[in-house]
């Protein structure tokens, strides 16, 4: 189910987004924002990958049976 969300920006950054609608980068604002979101969601999983890499290097892993245990 999608939501509204308001959001209020300066003026150059709503210039960058109508600019970047205009010219096909992205179909509408929205897709715009859902495209940021989307890259912050990958770039945290990066973040989150790393963390877990490290920890296995010095030892503090545990075995995963299944998806549900990465809760």
């Amino acid at each position: 189910m999608r939501q509204v969300i308001n959001l209020s920006l300066p003026s150059e950054m709503v210039d960058t987004v109508k600019k970047a609608v205009k010219d096909g980068q992205y179909t509408s604002t929205s897709e715009f924002i859902r495209g940021l979101i989307r890259d912050w969601q990958q770039g945290h999983l990066l973040v989150q990958l790393k963390q877990s890499q490290e920890q296995i290097k010095k030892g503090n892993s545990r075995v995963l049976k299944s998806f549900k245990d990465l809760r």
